[in-house]
C-alpha cells in the first residue's frame, strides 16, 4: 500500500509540474473567460504599456483619443469592438470610450478618429471618447481593450459598455489590451 501511495504521489507531483510549466511557458497567452486567448497585440505611438498617457489625451488638454494600432486579429473576424475604462475610479470602474462594429480589416485608429465604428455612450454621458480625468492627487490605470468578434453587434449608436459586453457574449474570437496611466 505504501509503495502505491508513493507512486501516485510522484505521478501527481509530476503532473502538477507539467501543468505549471505549461502555464508559465514563454509565448503563453492569458485566457479570457470561456477559453478565448488574449492574442491581439495593441500598441500606440503615444502610450507605452504601463507608461503615462500624454496630457493631450486627457480632460486637462485637448481630450482627443490617442492613436492605436493592433496586429494578430483572427482572419475570421467580422467586426471589432473597443472599450476603454478606468478600474481605479472612486465610484467603481469608469467607462471612457465604447466603440463597436469597427471593420475587421482595420489595423489602427488615428488620433481623434473612430475608424468608421459606432460610438457608444461613456460614463460622462456622451458619445465617443472621454479622456482620463482622475481626481486631483491620484494616479489611475486606463485599459484600452480590443475585441475581435465573429459577428457585428445589433446595437444602435449610444450603447453602453454593459450592453456591448452583453451583445459580445459568445462572439469573442480574441482580445488584447494596452494599459496606460494618468495622474493629476
Amino acid at each position: 500500500m505504501r509503495k502505491m501511495t508513493v507512486r501516485w504521489g510522484w505521478i501527481v507531483g509530476l503532473a502538477m509540474l507539467f501543468i505549471q510549466a505549461g502555464c508559465q511557458g514563454q509565448g503563453a497567452t492569458p485566457a479570457l473567460e470561456g477559453g478565448n486567448e488574449m492574442s491581439i497585440q495593441i500598441s500606440s505611438t503615444a502610450i507605452t504599456e504601463g507608461g503615462n498617457i500624454p496630457r493631450i489625451y486627457t480632460c486637462d488638454d485637448q481630450n482627443v483619443s490617442p492613436p492605436l494600432a493592433w496586429t494578430d486579429v483572427p482572419t475570421n473576424t467580422i467586426s471589432l469592438a473597443l472599450i476603454m475604462d478606468d478600474p481605479d475610479a472612486p465610484s467603481g470602474t469608469w467607462v471612457h470610450w465604447v466603440l463597436y462594429n469597427l471593420p475587421p480589416n482595420l489595423t489602427s485608429l488615428e488620433q481623434g478618429r473612430s475608424g468608421g465604428g459606432t460610438d457608444g455612450k461613456n460614463d460622462f454621458n456622451k458619445l465617443g471618447y472621454g479622456g482620463p480625468c482622475p481626481p486631483r492627487g491620484s494616479n489611475h490605470r486606463y485599459f484600452f481593450k480590443l475585441y475581435a468578434l465573429d459577428s457585428t453587434l445589433d446595437l444602435k449608436a449610444g450603447a453602453t459598455k454593459a450592453q456591448v459586453e452583453n451583445a459580445m457574449k459568445d462572439h469573442i474570437l480574441a482580445h488584447g489590451q494596452l494599459m496606460g496611466r494618468y495622474g493629476r
